[in-house]
């Protein structure tokens, strides 16, 4: 057996152990002798996992809120991205985060229109019905530049999980917004690659030798998508931050380490929502609407004689 037909082994192996706990201690056992007798092949292994976003079947609601919807797809770098856009009027982001799909994030759909906003998402490379395939960070923040570039300017943009990482990076590389609400953050990379490779029994030697390797297939560390280094760049752009205390995902500290270092940031803590059932949540929902709304009236420019306007002066301090 060669070393690729191995991987495919191992991969279609553990991909089963998602949906079957009793197969997870034998995957954990064999990642970890594998790890210890070759630790180049299962940190390849790690990253081909670690990279391969999971897809899992839309659920009925979702086929009928995209169906609903104006679809364009687009390409970025060769590969096919599907968008989607309900509404008229200033555009509203909203990014999904890893193994996740934009509509997703339907329960802001209605909402946001019937505050004037557009909505616009999409399915980031290797998730949803976007090309399939491995995928890193960068691609998903070039993925979202471009969507944010043909739909902008944005009024807002509502990131959850690990698309507040790509979102930030976005913002660092000049996308502009009116605000920004970031739903059960990431605030690195690190967290999330730690609890993979201890889920699936990888040691630190071959995670340490996965991030290497990740990082030159990137051709950046991953200090570069770390939220909180980022954040004290981005103090122009106003951010609401909800967490949930419960999230057993992404830490609940994630989200009040970001924001006790982007300026002005304000954060909202719920109980008993996780880590996803929390983007569906009434109060969520509403709060991060009534956040976008507010900040989009501040930025509403007032008319001068001759045609000419300003933006109100309510944006001072944003």
């Amino acid at each position: 057996m060669t070393d690729a037909e191995y991987i495919a082994l191992e991969k279609s192996t553990i991909v089963r152990s998602y949906s079957d706990p009793w197969s997870r201690p034998l995957v954990r056992l064999g990642n970890r002798v594998l790890s210890a007798s070759v630790p180049e092949l299962g940190a390849r292994l790690a990253e081909r996992l670690f990279l391969t976003p999971p897809r899992p079947r839309r659920p009925p609601p979702e086929i009928e809120l995209i169906a609903s919807a104006c679809a364009r797809p687009t390409s970025v770098g060769g590969r096919r991205i599907e968008t989607w856009r309900w509404g008229a009027g200033p555009s509203v982001l909203l990014v999904h985060g890893w193994g996740g799909r934009g509509a997703q994030l339907g329960a802001f759909i209605g909402p946001l229109v019937a505050r004037g906003f557009s909505v616009v998402t999409f399915d980031a490379p290797g998730h949803g019905a976007s090309d399939r395939g491995m995928t890193t960070i960068r691609e998903m923040t070039s993925a979202l530049r471009k969507v944010a570039a043909s739909h902008g300017p944005l009024a807002g943009l509502i990131a959850h999980s690990l698309g507040a990482v790509t979102a930030t990076r976005a913002l660092y590389e000049g996308l502009e917004v009116g605000a920004a609400i970031f739903i059960a953050p990431a605030a690195d990379l690190v967290t999330p690659a730690v609890r993979f490779t201890e889920a699936l029994g990888f040691p630190r030697t071959v995670r340490d030798r996965m991030q290497a390797r990740i990082q030159a297939r990137v051709g950046e560390p991953w200090s570069t998508f770390d939220v909180t280094t980022l954040a004290p760049t981005l103090n122009t752009t106003p951010l609401l931050v909800i967490h949930d205390r419960g999230d057993a995902e992404a830490p609940w500290q994630h989200g009040t380490a970001i924001t006790s270092v982007w300026r002005g940031a304000e954060m909202l803590m719920t109980d008993a929502l996780g880590h996803r059932r929390i983007v569906r949540a009434p109060e969520v929902v509403a709060a991060a609407v009534t956040f976008v709304a507010a900040r989009s009236a501040q930025r509403r420019p007032i008319p001068l004689i001759g045609g000419d306007h300003v933006e109100s002066l309510s944006t001072v301090g944003y």
